[in-house]
């Protein structure tokens, strides 16, 4: 199979620096759910359906500190990130999803709300990928090209969001460049995401410093553009997190790995809506069969 070799400006590593919004769209009591979101990032496991105020705020944190440092520093260097948004944090902050569509980044789905689907049988999951994309439409002025679950998907997933208009999808870790899937004849393109490199690492091992993870995160980068230089076409994915990365102590982290890239030459910042774009017009579905 004959595969695109180069991305834009002769670059051969398309860096996707993808953003996460979740924040108020997680489980609460006060939306009617039976209990709070199970990931509890205070560290504090609630086990009875009571509200928890605590980790209701630390999301919220995301959005009234974490999204401004983070809108700031992408605007500095003036590059353009997907934000993976759960359709329901975008309704809740309005502002947000306003400066990030005026901003020029892709918003790819995160679901309705940030809950698991893996449960859902296929109407009820054909609704919430539906909802989703109306939703997200509605506040950004498009509706989204791509979508990623939250960890876990269904045996229908990848046909709904093919019958649903959709064009590529996330929900895979099985490489470090696009590849095309298809279902019942009909094709999809795949961006593979990756979770060893994402900031989330930092609230599930505590041990992890920002430091470190800046570190690992630059280790994946410099292979990468290596393996690049070589001739082969890559794509890093760099997932991060409003209320993770947002924090005071971490967002240098970020600002640092955005400096470390763009000293290099053979990089190229993309959206994953840019990088399906190149990959297609050099890589057609039909190529692939």
């Amino acid at each position: 199979m004959e595969v695109a070799d180069r991305w834009p400006n002769e670059g051969g590593l398309a860096v996707s620096l993808v953003v996460n919004v979740e924040e108020g769209a997680e489980m609460r009591i006060a939306d009617g759910d039976r209990g709070p979101d199970p990931v509890d990032e205070l560290g504090v496991a609630v086990r009875k359906p009571i509200r928890n105020h605590g980790n209701e705020s630390n999301y919220q944190y995301g959005i009234k500190a974490g999204a401004p440092r983070v809108m700031r520093l992408l605007s500095q260097h003036g590059i353009s990130a997907t934000f993976t948004a759960a359709a329901m944090a975008l309704e809740r902050a309005p502002d947000l999803a306003a400066e990030i569509a005026a901003g020029g980044h892709e918003v790819c789905s995160h679901g309705h709300r940030w809950v698991h689907q893996f449960q859902m049988d296929e109407a009820a999951e054909r609704d919430f990928i539906r909802a989703a994309r109306d939703s997200i439409a509605k506040t950004t002025g498009r509706p989204p090209e791509g979508w990623l679950s939250r960890y876990l998907l269904t045996e229908n997933t990848r046909r709904l969001l093919i019958e649903e208009g959709f064009g590529y999808h996330m929900d895979d870790y099985s490489d470090d460049q696009p590849f095309w899937d298809a279902v019942d004849g009909k094709p999809i393109l795949i961006l593979p995401y990756a979770m060893d490199s994402n900031d989330m690492k930092m609230w599930t091992a505590p041990a992890l410093t920002p430091r470190q993870w800046l570190e690992y995160a630059i280790d994946s980068f410099d292979w990468l553009h290596r393996e690049a230089a070589g001739g082969a076409a890559r794509m890093m994915s760099l997932g991060v997190h409003l209320r993770i990365i947002g924090r005071p102590g971490r967002i240098g982290m970020l600002d640092a790995f955005i400096r470390h890239v763009k000293r290099h030459e053979g990089a190229w910042f993309a959206t994953r809506a840019e990088i399906a774009e190149r990959w297609r017009t050099a890589n057609p579905p039909e190529a692939a069969r």
